[in-house]
């Protein structure tokens, strides 16, 4: 008899093991993407956000966007990631005729292995898990400038010359330089990216905006991170909320600062969001989640008038 249990469990056990195995091929990945561990100062990327529960329909989509302009803009340079493995994979092929010995057989084999560890580093993006809700990352590399490339993808979505691929994405936000979210760290980000644009040897005159944004930070003050990129500005320009020349984009995230200096078509490009560009009924901010941990774009505005007093104290210290 204990025999007879024994067999009629089997297949119940059977059938619970199947059930395990069908939930876990439940949401399968989609393609050969790339994930990187982490953003390190140094990094630059693009932020993006989504609608709640669609992170991953999201990232897949934005991937494919990205793909397909980064082949449009800038050739096959290895913006897929799959691509790349294929060239790796296939660059040992027919060297010579002569018999292989072991050991030049086993260098072979870990040259490869170097070849296939560089894949990801080599692919144009890269995705970076963010513990946050409708929040996205993309690390890019050269030659893709973030900043550059998304206007461009924005501006076609504004003349309806690009497809809407992405159906739950909103924002997106390019970052030209990542460092540590501190006084130093900031002071760094300012020196890459703001010589360009506000260097003394520049005889223009520029209006400036300061769109700070902030996700799972507390550490640094939002009106003290205006204040030092103010400084760090220089003088002989001004703050000018509404029609500013150049608006500068900051980006705080844990204890990683990002910036970009983006120009005077940000508003009409709607603040690079492309769910409001795909379709212009929508009004501006609408869809913005504000469970992700950070402000939609009717508080910052909010935000920004508040400050704007404070803003002009600071540039006059310039």
């Amino acid at each position: 008899m204990e025999d007879s249990k024994k067999r009629t469990a089997s297949p119940n056990h059977e059938v619970s093991t199947s059930k395990k195995q069908k939930k876990q091929w439940r949401t399968p990945k989609k393609g050969h993407q790339t994930i990187a561990a982490s953003i390190e100062p140094g990094d630059a990327g693009i932020w993006a956000t989504c609608a709640m529960g669609r992170e991953g329909k999201s990232t897949a989509d934005l991937r494919d966007l990205f793909d397909d302009y980064a082949m449009k803009i800038y050739g096959d340079v290895g913006s897929s990631a799959e691509n790349l493995t294929n060239h790796n994979s296939n660059g040992g092929e027919g060297d010579n005729d002569k018999d292989v010995h072991d050991i030049e057989a086993s260098i072979s084999t870990e040259i490869n292995d170097i070849k296939s560890s560089t894949t990801k580093e080599s692919a144009l993006f890269q995705t970076v898990k963010i513990d946050m809700q409708c929040v996205l990352f993309f690390k890019t590399r050269q030659p893709v400038e973030p900043v550059a490339f998304v206007r461009r993808i924005c501006r076609d979505a504004a003349e309806g010359r690009a497809p809407s691929k992405c159906r739950f994405v909103k924002r997106l936000t390019p970052i030209s330089w990542i460092g540590k979210a501190s006084v130093a760290g900031l002071e760094d980000v300012c020196g890459h990216v703001l010589p360009p644009f506000f260097d003394g040897g520049n005889e223009t005159t520029k209006r400036f905006a300061i769109r700070p944004t902030t996700r799972n930070h507390n550490t640094m003050q939002r009106d003290d991170v205006i204040k030092q990129i103010a400084t760090a500005v220089g003088p002989g320009h001004s703050v000018d909320l509404k029609h500013p020349d150049v608006v500068i984009l900051v980006d705080i995230y844990k204890n990683m600062l990002g910036m970009s200096v983006v120009g005077s078509d940000y508003e009409k490009l709607k603040r690079f969001n492309l769910a409001e560009l795909y379709d212009p009924s929508l009004k501006q901010g609408a869809g913005e989640v504000t469970q992700a941990g950070f402000k939609d774009d009717a508080a910052a505005k909010q935000d920004a008038t508040q400050t704007t007093t404070h803003q002009h104290a600071t540039s006059s210290l310039s």
